[in-house]
């Protein structure tokens, strides 16, 4: 039986510089984190013969060389900290450096079956406007909290015109983005679709279009697990765990939970039903409302696949 073997190589990255490890040989090097590293990276490992490259997702710092890469013709991947972290327990690794990282990457880099597709090259540039929009949100919340302290008139004026400014602002921010993602005509038709689903705004359409490229052809299971709304089961034995939801991309996830909020409470029939079903069977509101968000990512999920919008009266 023949069996190819792909070499990988595993990359180290913080803020200023980058350490590389070829799986399988001794090859370790630093270069900086910038065009002259990225390109001595993409000589070095094609003189080698690797055609995998791993990465962790390090705040961001890892976007640029994982795009050269690509750009390059190498398969990337962007691993979850926590991957390597538990590979590194399995090995019973407790020294740690920058250099044994890099090889502790590799490591994980060469074990993983599958490779996902690039991703789309237009939604970074969206995702990041995106969550420019959350923060300035975040923001807005931090400041009303902290209006509540406050009780001289002048710091009550203040905080409140930091307030109207950055809701104008965000608004602002909002109209720009649907109008960047609606340039792409096969964006624009995802957006619409999924606005025609009662409960989902602006911004649960917006992050479903920018961080949910999947969606729409995956199954109903996947995309709620994609999310982190599927839940979990924890059994043992004849011990029957309780079922929590963990994991998923944690931005989608928030902004869905508070579609569903919304929508059971309100604007979507069949979450409204849902919901009252499962309050007056005596499950728990926050319960009620998770098994909401994951009815609207298949709701969601079902109208992209099918490429037809929301109908109330269906067939």
């Amino acid at each position: 039986m023949n069996k190819s073997i792909m070499k990988s190589a595993g990359i180290d990255v913080s803020k200023k510089s980058l350490d590389i490890a070829v799986h399988g040989c001794s090859e370790v090097f630093r270069t900086t984190n910038d065009g002259a590293g990225f390109r001595l990276i993409a000589e070095r490992l094609k003189a080698l013969g690797v055609s995998r490259v791993g990465l962790e997702a390090s705040g961001h710092y890892e976007a640029a060389v994982a795009r050269h890469l690509r750009q390059c013709g190498f398969a990337v991947l962007v691993l979850d900290p926590g991957q390597v972290h538990g590979f590194r327990r399995f090995k019973n690794r407790r020294a740690k450096t920058d250099p044994i990282d890099a090889s502790l990457i590799a490591a994980v880099t060469a074990a993983e079956d599958t490779v996902r597709p690039a991703p789309d090259e237009r939604l970074a540039p969206l995702a990041e406007h995106l969550t420019l929009i959350e923060q300035i949100g975040e923001d807005v919340a931090r400041l009303k909290t902290r209006r509540e302290r406050y009780e001289a008139r002048a710091h009550k004026s203040y905080l409140e015109a930091e307030i109207r400014r950055l809701e104008r602002r965000r608004e602002k921010e909002i109209k720009k983005l649907e109008a960047s993602v609606c340039r792409h005509a096969d964006l624009a038709q995802r957006y619409r679709l999924l606005r025609s689903v009662p409960g989902i705004g602006e911004m649960a359409g917006l992050a479903f279009v920018v961080r949910m490229p999947e969606l729409g052809r995956i199954s109903r299971g996947e995309a709620a697990a994609l999310v982190g709304v599927a839940p979990i089961n924890a059994d043992s034995g004849d011990h029957i765990g309780e079922r929590h939801i963990v994991g998923g991309r944690g931005r989608v996830r928030r902004m869905v939970y508070l579609a569903a909020f919304s929508a059971s409470q309100r604007w979507n029939p069949l979450l409204v039903q849902l919901y009252r079903r499962l309050i007056a069977a005596g499950k728990h509101h926050k319960v009620a409302v998770t098994a909401c968000a994951r009815k609207l990512v298949e709701i969601a999920n079902a109208v992209l696949a099918r490429g037809t919008p929301w109908c109330d009266n269906p067939a």
